[in-house]
């Protein structure tokens, strides 16, 4: 059995940032990346699709927000290598679009739909000082009022993660802002957006290949410290083993794991309360399709809450992907219905759910695997829905808390 200082599960963003960094900062230690996939990125590779890159597991950009992870990254990708886009995001009303998000542009409805909207605001619960209830469709209802909550919350959210709404909890959702009334009033009396931008208000897409690029150079920059084709089968935490399908094994002083939890078939020598609770981990897969027509809107992505439709999200590739032509549909696995997979990649472990309950589950489980020297990191290891950004961002700050000198 090979054994090594350190020991990375995937090379998704996480375990690519994680490994450069021993590779830039500690030439004193061995360490090797194990990835089932036959290249690196994780959610985050693209393929060529019609004459230009598609991104296989749905829409990534480089937010502009976290300078430290951009210079980081840069290292790979030069800046020069990349594009700079105002987002431009939008809901689909059926007849009419609406920027995002929807509470800072109900101004570009019709005036009759603004004038139901805006009374739907004033008598929310967060706005009339009401208890905050716990479960997840009534705290969006209390947080948004029941028209957007009815409009495109509730129908949105159950098209994206399906299953029953209620088995998430609302701790995920505390950073939404209250839908203020008054900004509301002013947005649509002065025809403009009021209130804080979302994520990606500004962001970096590359200018020549799609973003999976930049993860296949970070797997590149690894050499020979990157198996491909390896799914890790088992996991030992007390002894700090992992086997694989093909039956090798390693061993390390430290393993870093970015892979879903649920995904290893066994864990050894493993406390059972540990293993029933990975087993209650929930998650949801989605299907990326490709259509060739190109669409009449600058838009870069496009959300659909009309439930008869079964994508949940347009991502208008000719918009912000240099060279190409058409878009991609983003649909939760069991939504899918087309038979015509022709430009279509299933994802099975897309995102992780907020169900209610994960994070007892997420501080028992990552608490007793770091006492045996087993680390939990980026969006499936540490079962957070995390952008790419922010899963370098923690990839760092791991680096820095147990590694670096």
């Amino acid at each position: 059995m090979e054994k090594y200082d350190y020991l990375i599960l995937g090379a998704g963003p996480a375990g690519l940032t994680f490994a450069n960094l021993l590779r830039e900062k500690r030439p004193d230690l061995t360490f090797l990346v194990l990835e089932k996939e036959d290249t690196a990125g994780g959610l985050c590779r693209s393929k060529e699709v019609d004459g230009a890159a598609l991104d296989i597991a749905g829409g990534h950009f480089l937010d502009v927000r976290r300078p430290a992870v951009n210079r980081f990254l840069f290292e790979f990708m030069p800046l020069h290598e990349w594009n700079l886009f105002e987002r431009d995001s939008r809901i689909n009303m059926g007849s009419y679009e609406i920027g995002h998000p929807f509470e800072a542009n109900i101004w570009q409805m019709p005036q009759e739909e603004q004038i139901r909207f805006l009374k739907s605001i004033a008598v929310a619960g967060c706005n009339l000082g009401l208890p905050i209830p716990e479960k997840f469709v009534d705290w969006v209802v209390w947080k948004l009022g029941a028209a957007i909550a009815e409009a495109y919350m509730l129908p949105y959210n159950g098209k994206m993660f399906g299953g029953e709404l209620d088995m998430l909890g609302t701790y995920w959702l505390n950073k939404l802002p209250d839908v203020s009334f008054e900004e509301t009033l002013l947005s649509c009396l002065n025809r403009r957006a009021y209130g804080t931008q979302p994520g990606h208000a500004q962001f970096y897409y590359p200018r020549e290949f799609g973003y999976g690029e930049l993860w296949e150079r970070m797997g590149r920059a690894l050499g020979d410290r990157i198996l491909y084709r390896k799914t890790v089968s088992r996991m030992n935490p007390e002894k700090k083993t992992v086997t694989c399908m093909d039956g090798t094994a390693y061993s390390a002083d430290i393993i870093i794991t970015t892979i879903p939890w649920k995904s290893v078939q066994e864990y050894e020598d493993c406390q059972r309360d540990i293993v029933e609770n990975i087993g209650k981990l929930k998650y949801t897969g989605t299907e990326i399709k490709y259509i060739s027509e190109n669409l009449d809107t600058e838009a870069h992505w496009i959300y659909i809450p009309d439930p008869e439709i079964p994508c949940h999200r347009i991502l208008v590739r000719h918009n912000f992907c240099a060279g190409s032509r058409g878009y991609w549909e983003e649909t939760n696995l069991s939504r899918v219905t087309d038979a015509n997979r022709e430009y279509a990649f299933a994802n099975e472990y897309t995102y992780p759910l907020n169900t209610i309950g994960k994070p007892e589950i997420m501080d028992r489980l990552l608490g007793y695997m770091r006492q045996r020297g087993v680390y939990g990191l980026g969006r499936w290891g540490e079962h957070e829905h995390y952008n790419s950004d922010r899963t370098v961002e923690r990839a760092m700050e791991l680096f820095q808390e147990i590694a670096e000198k």
